[in-house]
């Protein structure tokens, strides 16, 4: 009687397993479909936020998770303009650190950011929705008062975007390939050269 029990309880702990990696990859599979569409992608994004920046000035309530929200985005914001390896923790005994290459005879380092574009959209829109579903439940509508939030919002954004934009003056990079000039190298003609 009891391994008839346990049987039973290990072949519902596997169904639900299995239902779970099913919908896991379902989701999967949707989301990795979704690559492509860049624009598609930002836009559905963008008014995500603003539907629920609606939610919360109909609602006048959830500021504090509005404000949290924000400090998540800037946080996810800045990793997306930060290059993957930071030069200023990348010294070099004989100058005072890597650059980026200004001549044409120097090694090209490509952009790599340290949040990449996909992952940046992913976790905005996930966080948002996370979000929008707290604005639905009163234990997170927390009193506060909001014009406080947002100077501290404000004058974190300053503070950070100015020390940002200092680091990429200083290490001399720019995380936008919109605008960057386009050389235009020798293309490969597929002819095989034979040397004697």
């Amino acid at each position: 009687m009891d391994e008839d029990l346990s049987n039973s309880g290990t072949k519902n702990k596997g169904a639900v397993s299995q239902a779970w990696t099913r919908l896991s990859q379902w989701y999967q599979g949707v989301v990795d479909r979704t690559v492509p569409w860049q624009k598609g992608r930002w836009l559905a994004a963008f008014f995500l936020i603003l539907g629920f920046l609606a939610r919360v000035v109909f609602a006048q309530g959830w500021y504090i998770v509005t404000y949290a929200l924000g400090i998540y985005h800037l946080n996810l914001f800045i990793a997306f303009l930060t290059p993957k390896i930071d030069p200023a923790m990348d010294f070099d005994a004989e100058d005072n650190g890597p650059e980026l290459p200004t001549r044409a005879n120097e090694e090209f380092r490509p952009f790599i950011r340290r949040l990449p574009e996909f992952k940046f959209w992913y976790s905005v829109t996930r966080s948002t929705v996370i979000g929008f579903i707290c604005t639905f439940f009163e234990c997170f509508n927390i009193p506060v008062f909001w014009p406080i939030l947002v100077m501290y919002f404000i004058t974190l954004f300053c503070i950070t975007m100015k020390r940002q934009i200092k680091h990429m003056i200083k290490y001399r990079y720019l995380p936008f390939t919109h605008g960057k000039p386009k050389y235009q190298g020798h293309e490969d003609q597929g002819k095989v050269i034979i040397s004697k």
